[in-house]
């Protein structure tokens, strides 16, 4: 676990955030932990949280779906064409 004063964390919030990828930090106030900032992930797996319902629709990753053309379709071969 890194330590990182709060001074350091205000000086640079990025190097924290990075940090936090691979390891949780502990910030320090005068010396003594007061916060932890951890990966999104992490939380979630110590939390026992699973993803929201709001990502699960987000659908990060596109699905490409084939669509067979209706009329080649048994489902609508049976109806007479419109005119």
């Amino acid at each position: 676990m890194k330590l990182l004063s709060s001074r350091d964390f205000n000086r640079d919030v990025s190097l924290a955030k990075r940090t936090a990828q691979s390891e949780p930090v502990l910030i320090t106030d005068r010396g003594q932990p007061t916060h932890v900032l951890m990966s999104i992930a992490d939380y979630r797996r110590l939390t026992g949280e699973g993803e929201s319902i709001l990502e699960l629709l987000a659908m990060p990753e596109a699905v490409a779906i084939e669509v067979a053309d209706a009329a080649a379709d048994g489902a609508w071969a049976h109806r007479e064409p419109l005119d």
